[in-house]
């Protein structure tokens, strides 16, 4: 787990005999930071290499030459080329897909439409269908106020009388006509001017009235009845990006408001969509803590709302918008409804769109039916996988050496954690009499500091659980800070297991770390 220019500068430190306060105090930074340092999950700067320098008096290269990658801020060059490398794969994954991007009203009110806009004409360049479906919320709220007509919220969703019905078809005929001179004029390298952006809008959806609910007529307000999903297809085919309002329109010649988080589910899951995507009001669906969650299951999704609803109000939700409440509802129901894959991205953030759709990391909260990661037996198709991460680290010293055949011949104990289908890392694991032993414990460097380490550890736990152990164990050489943030403490060598024992390397002078269960 140790990585980098962390684990040189943690092993000059130790070679010089000073300890982690030392080091802290000559640096002027604490010593948290410099345990986060040592153990990867801190960046170094420029500056504090060259405060190294001077310290250890050795030259920059040693820092790089004793380090498979350096663990430096990058340069925005080598930022982007690296980006724009791995971002290759999803350009060619996407051609042709199907994607319906759905925006709140608010966007328009607080001017991030433009940007917005320069993304959905990238996204058209590479070949990608796009569905925009729009809402007028806070215009529509805007002008009933304005007007004095009541505003009657009934289940989250809005009464529509006649007269607020009159005032909305007017607000969001307006803000079609500024999507798409918004859309057809945004100058960018990718769709020129000259070649012209093809927009269409249309009737696309035949509505019904949503009907009377806890005693409430909800009027006017509507729910989608049938997508009229050829003549979308044939837009699409004709690499026309559709637009779609939150406005429907009965056989018999009514007008209904529709919600359009409802709305875009419906199209998605109508169109077989390859991905539905919201703009939310914050990076995505945040826990009690204010902390993103970056993948919800259908399951833990229903939970939320469940418990939310038992209290007839969003509000228990302390960074749950209403909005984003419809939003979170929808989405469910376009997972449910065979759509793969559900994106929450935030409005605030300049291209949060690009980041989640062609970075591993993602920028926003993603559903999907079943939990993304997997754990799993290793197969001799992954040996190949367990090789390439394990091996930097024998260079280094940090595991003991293996090579291909050895790997083969254990591959019975290793353990895969797998993410949306890529391998994320592995772990050998050796039962004893006393204690369960964690080898080979190792998760792919671009995929380090960011949890995965500490799930592969739970499984680990659960693993050793099912096999009625109270105590699991590590051998380390460099990886005892993370260990013991995560439990883990140090014990004499002398109370390792026997059998261990007497495998025991005491040239590499391993730690013995335990955590009990």
């Amino acid at each position: 787990m140790q990585n980098n220019i962390g684990s040189v500068i943690r092993s000059k430190r130790k070679e010089n005999g000073l300890t982690l306060d030392t080091l802290a105090k000559k640096l002027q930074i604490s010593v948290s930071n410099l345990s986060r340092i040592e153990t990867g999950g801190l960046k170094v700067s420029a500056n504090l290499i060259n405060q190294l320098i001077e310290i250890f008096k050795v030259s920059p290269q040693f820092f790089f030459n004793q380090s498979s990658t350096g663990n430096l801020d990058p340069s925005p060059q080598d930022y982007f080329i690296k980006n724009f490398r791995l971002s290759a794969k999803y350009i060619n994954q996407f051609n042709q897909n199907v994607f319906v991007i759905a925006i709140s009203g608010h966007v328009f009110n607080e001017d991030q439409f433009e940007n917005i806009a320069q993304d959905i004409n990238l996204l058209h360049s590479l070949n990608i269908k796009i569905i925009l479906v729009y809402g007028a919320r806070p215009q529509v709220e805007e002008i009933l106020i304005k007007n004095k007509i009541p505003i009657k919220l009934n289940k989250n969703m809005r009464v529509t009388s006649q007269s607020a019905l009159k005032h909305a078809i007017e607000v969001v005929g307006a803000m079609k006509i500024k999507i798409e001179a918004t859309l057809s004029t945004i100058k960018t390298d990718s769709v020129s001017l000259s070649e012209g952006m093809q927009l269409s809008s249309g009737n696309f959806l035949t509505a019904m009235p949503v009907g009377v609910i806890d005693g409430i007529d909800m009027e006017a307000t509507g729910k989608i009845r049938r997508v009229d999903v050829s003549a979308i297809e044939n837009k699409l085919n004709h690499h026309e990006i559709v637009i779609v309002s939150p406005i429907g329109y009965s056989p018999i010649g009514q007008i209904f408001n529709l919600s359009y988080e409802q709305t875009a589910a419906n199209i998605a899951t109508a169109i077989n969509a390859d991905k539905l995507i919201y703009y939310v009001n914050a990076n995505g669906i945040l826990n009690e803590r204010g902390e993103l969650i970056p993948e919800l299951t259908s399951e833990k999704a229903q939970k939320l709302i469940s418990h939310i609803e038992e209290k007839s109000s969003p509000k228990i939700a302390p960074n749950l918008s209403y909005d984003d409440f419809n939003i979170l509802k929808s989405s469910l129901f376009a997972i449910k409804n065979r759509i793969k894959k559900v994106h929450l991205i935030n409005r605030y953030i300049d291209g949060s769109i690009i980041e989640e759709l062609f970075t591993e990391k993602g920028s926003g909260t993603i559903f999907t039916e079943f939990s993304l990661e997997n754990f799993r037996k290793a197969t001799e198709g992954d040996i190949k996988d367990i090789y390439r991460i394990l091996s930097p680290l024998e260079k280094r010293k940090i595991l003991i050496d293996r090579d291909l055949s050895q790997i083969k011949e254990t591959i019975d104990h290793f353990h895969i954690i797998e993410h949306d289908k890529k391998f994320i890392g592995c772990v050998s694991l050796h039962q004893f009499e006393e204690a369960l032993e964690l080898a080979s414990f190792s998760i792919e460097p671009k995929y380090q500091n960011q949890g995965f380490g500490k799930k592969l550890l739970k499984f680990c736990e659960q693993e050793a659980i099912k096999l009625k152990y109270n105590k699991i164990f590590i051998l380390t050489t460099q990886s005892e800070h993370w260990f013991a943030e995560n439990g883990f403490k140090e014990e004499l060598k002398e109370l390792m297991p026997k059998i261990k024992k007497e495998t025991y390397q005491s040239e590499r002078n391993s730690k013995y770390l335990t955590k009990k269960l």
